[in-house]
Order: C-alpha cells, then structure tokens, then sequence
C-alpha cells in the first residue's frame, strides 16, 4: 500500500517538470504584436532581470508577460513555460525575490489584492528584451 503514494508523488513531480509552453492563440499573437508595436528585439533573452529595471507588468492570453522597462523604450517578454493566469483589471502578479532579480525559474502568483483571492501561480521563463524603434 505504500507504494501507491510514493508512485502518485513521483508521478505528479514528472508532471510538473515536464511543463510545455502555452499554446498561444491568434487573438493573442495579435495582442502581443500589436502590445509590441513599434519595438524590436534588442538582444537574446536572459535569465534574469534587475527588479529595479521593471516598471509594471501586464498580460497577453495565459502565455505571455509583458514587464515594462524603466523607460517606456524598455519591454522585457516573458514566456511563462506552463502558462500564467492573466493579469486582468485588479489582479496583480506577485513575486517573492531575496536576490532583487527576478529570474527564470522563480514562482509568480496571479492575485486579486481587493477581493484577497489568488489565481494560481507560475514559473517565469527567460526575459526578452525589447526596445522601441524609431525615435
């Protein structure tokens, strides 16, 4: 009989590792061009980006997060490898950091801070950044 949890265990722990990328829609591929309108991949993505450069974030589908840069020249995309629930009006992404980086790999929660619920969380992915083109 104790074998029966321990193989429930290891078979939710391959599940969760073996997280495939959302599937985007053709809504949000439109949403997401038209969001990045007028900017241009500046480099190949990273892992990790300074907390201090970020400046508000927002949603395209379950896919995508948009993090605004500290100028509105900067955009950093992030492709959440299982999905993120969306960031709609009055929900917030939540993320606990010691290092002042957010990071591939690190947990972000979906909440509503009026209605005190939580949407769920997700495993941020590598940032793409962007910058506007131009100017």
């Amino acid at each position: 009989m104790k074998k029966i949890p321990l193989l429930l265990g290891i078979g939710l722990l391959a599940a969760c590792a073996d997280e495939h990328p959302a599937e985007m829609t053709a809504s949000d591929q439109t949403k997401l061009s038209a969001a990045l309108a007028g900017f241009e991949q500046s480099g190949p993505p990273v892992s990790c980006v300074n907390q201090r450069d970020l400046h508000g974030n927002r949603s395209v589908g379950d896919g995508v997060i948009i993090f605004d840069g500290q100028s509105s020249a900067t955009r950093w995309v992030n492709h959440p490898p299982g999905g993120c629930g969306p960031l709609d009006f009055g929900r917030a992404l939540v993320t606990h950091t010691t290092t002042g980086q957010l990071c591939r790999g690190d947990i972000a929660t979906v909440i509503d801070p009026a209605a005190q619920l939580t949407y769920g969380s997700c495993n941020l992915g590598d940032f793409t950044p962007y910058r506007r083109v131009g100017r």
